[in-house]
């Protein structure tokens, strides 16, 4: 399962100086570049629904030449949610609280669906007035057109054309103008990997993609193929690794799968057809209790009651 929160606030906390500059050129127009500073996680919790919601990334800053300060609050968001307007409002309210200084709030949406556009505000309202209207920002990638970012020399750009509303066949253009765009910028090895490796979570490419990906990087600037093979092959490499631990841990478990087996043939004889299925659908952690567990069986009954109790993992 990929942590896309884990994964997005890396991101932008890593490049949340190029974020502002990608997408609110106005705010670095009256910040402070040398103010800003990351503040712990807020965490909220509600009462009546009994659940906590914690704040994804606060940031403090200064107004350019000038003593007050100011928080930016920006929330991920990686799944649809209803009366999300209402949970921002929330935060704001808190945190205009606490800190006692303006709050910028700005969301970012990073599901594929729904593509309509999604409501940035919060109301309260009766038939003859407006009783509250709380407004914040709204990125919604799945409405942005990655070519628009083509050109923009900025590293965010880079990652977030993965996640914005790309044709089918589009993906393996994409993913190697994301790869090019990288190739042009001047990033420390360990951002070059955080971004590199965004872009491969979100597009994964199936075969017939991959060859159509590949002659677009045949396509380049010499300097740049360089660049974007070291990448590649890195993601090779990281794929090889993923696969032999895979194969590792797959025959460790035919290992002791077939150690079982041969345990309980003597313990209680033949074991059924059926019953062979179910103990292969077992995990290896199952696999390993039932290890232990058959040494005390005498006879079919104990191990059905067993996997009874035990269902696949």
């Amino acid at each position: 399962m990929i942590d896309h929160d884990r994964l997005f606030k890396e991101l932008l906390t890593e490049f949340f100086t190029e974020f502002l500059e990608l997408f609110f050129p106005d705010i670095v127009a009256y910040l402070e570049p040398n103010s800003i500073s990351f503040e712990p996680k807020e965490i909220y919790t509600d009462v009546t629904a009994g659940e906590k919601y914690e704040a994804d990334l606060l940031v403090k800053a200064r107004f350019r030449e000038q003593e007050s300060y100011f928080l930016i609050h920006l929330e991920h968001q990686a799944q649809p949610q209803a009366d999300f307007g209402r949970r921002m409002f929330r935060y704001f309210a808190r945190l205009y609280e606490k800190f006692a200084i303006p709050v910028y709030p700005i969301a970012i949406f990073s599901y594929n669906s729904p593509k309509l556009p999604q409501p940035n505000f919060h109301r309260v309202e009766f038939p003859d007035t407006v009783v509250l209207e709380f407004n914040y920002q709204l990125i919604q990638l799945n409405r942005l057109n990655w070519r628009d970012f083509l050109q923009h020399q900025n590293p965010l750009a880079s990652a977030l054309m993965a996640k914005m509303n790309i044709a089918p066949e589009d993906r393996p253009k994409v993913k190697s103008e994301c790869l090019r765009l990288l190739a042009t910028l001047r990033l420390n090895p360990a951002q070059m990997k955080m971004i590199s490796g965004f872009v491969d979570t979100y597009l994964q490419l199936n075969t017939a993609e991959e060859e159509i990906f590949q002659a677009e990087i045949a396509s380049f600037e010499p300097v740049e193929i360089e660049v974007v093979m070291e990448i590649v092959t890195s993601w090779m490499q990281q794929g090889i690794e993923r696969g032999l631990e895979q194969g590792r841990q797959e025959g460790r478990q035919e290992g002791e799968l077939a150690v079982i087996m041969r345990l309980l043939n003597r313990r209680i004889g033949t074991v059924a057809p059926e019953l062979q299925e179910q103990i292969r659908q077992l995990s290896l952690t199952q696999l390993e209790d039932l290890a232990e567990a058959l040494l005390d069986f005498a006879d079919t009954a104990d191990l059905v009651s067993w996997l009874e109790s035990h269902p696949k993992g």
